[in-house]
């Protein structure tokens, strides 16, 4: 029997951390959905099966016969949207995103194939130059570009919409944020140029798409050299598509230094370049976006189950504030 296989659980950091696992009828009722959507595509599990448990997150990682593993990812109800989500992506930019093998929308469940190694692995592994992360950014930049007419569809999907007119409010319902006093303060006196920056990134009348908000080299698949799988869109917000950039660019600053970051934002704007904007604007619509991002980011880190609490709770607001005072920092270019 499938419920009878070995099974590993991993809770990270986040030992104390309560999510709809440790409910019987709920493991019950989410083996028996895995094992019917296996069935509808011929597969059979084999072997043990891993759980890795986090506040915003149960992934269930399934061994099956003659092809690689099978995942399953419940979500809290606040990003309950990624399984549809993943589903329309993959009829609207396929071969850059999964396709899901079955969908739950309303219990926010999603079965997935795998996608082959991730780039953090491959960059563990092999020497991997700039470029690389160069072409990862411009096929990005291409999926959100393509995206933009989609927007209306998407925050039907329950994707939450935050332009930048809407950042502000974001700022305010944060500001319980765990800080010390010295960074509440600055952050409090930063909020008249924040508007200003919100004004200004809007009126640049870049169209809005969909912000993966989290994209870092854990979050994305590369199958083939030059090919590039993005997953993981559970932090998403329709917003402006350049606070994408900061993420995967600090990362790639990490490997090779911050000389590469004006190559890496050149290759993300080819995408966009054109529509009457000058490369003037859209660098200065980077540098707005760059920093604004924090704010969505920082927001996400609220999108856990309902009953996690104690450490974990506190341990995800921890990193939420850490996101807000990225606030305070100048972008790393003009």
């Amino acid at each position: 029997m499938f419920a009878d296989a070995p099974v590993t659980v991993d809770r990270g950091r986040y030992q104390d951390t309560v999510t709809p696992w440790e409910r019987r009828a709920w493991r019950t009722a989410a083996l028996d959905w895995v094992a019917a959507g296996l069935a509808a595509h011929g597969l059979r599990p084999t072997g043990e099966w891993r759980v890795r448990l986090r506040p915003w997150s149960v992934l269930l990682r399934v061994s099956v016969e003659r092809r690689d593993a099978v995942w399953f990812k419940a979500n809290p109800p606040a990003s309950a949207f990624e399984g549809p989500l993943t589903a329309a992506l993959a009829r609207w930019v396929p071969r850059h995103v999964l396709e899901p093998l079955a969908v739950d929308t309303h219990r926010g469940w999603s079965l997935l194939p795998d996608g082959g190694p991730l780039f953090r692995d491959v960059l563990a592994r092999e020497t991997v130059g700039p470029g690389a992360w160069e072409e990862l950014l411009r096929q990005y930049a291409a999926v959100q570009y393509a995206l933009t007419a989609r927007t209306t569809e998407i925050e039907r999907l329950g994707v939450p919409a935050v332009p930048p007119t809407a950042l502000p409010g974001v700022l305010d319902r944060l500001d319980d944020t765990p800080l010390p006093p010295g960074d509440r303060a600055a952050l409090r006196e930063l909020r008249p140029r924040i508007l200003d920056w919100c004004a200004e990134l809007a009126a640049l009348g870049v169209p809005a798409s969909l912000d993966h908000a989290d994209l870092h080299d854990g979050q994305l698949f590369r199958p083939a050299p030059g090919r590039f799988t993005f997953f993981d869109w559970g932090d998403a917000v329709v917003a402006h598509p350049f606070s994408s950039l900061a993420v995967p660019a600090r990362r790639a600053a990490e490997r090779h230094g911050p000389q590469v970051l004006p190559r890496l934002r050149d290759a993300y704007l080819e995408p966009w370049t054109g529509a009457g904007r000058t490369a003037a604007e859209l660098r200065r619509a980077v540098r707005l976006a760059w920093r604004l991002s924090a704010l969505n980011r920082a927001a996400a880190y609220g999108r856990l189950f309902p009953t996690a609490c104690g450490a974990a709770g506190a341990a995800t607001a921890v990193a939420g504030a850490r996101c807000l005072l990225e606030l305070l920092d100048e972008p790393p270019f003009r």
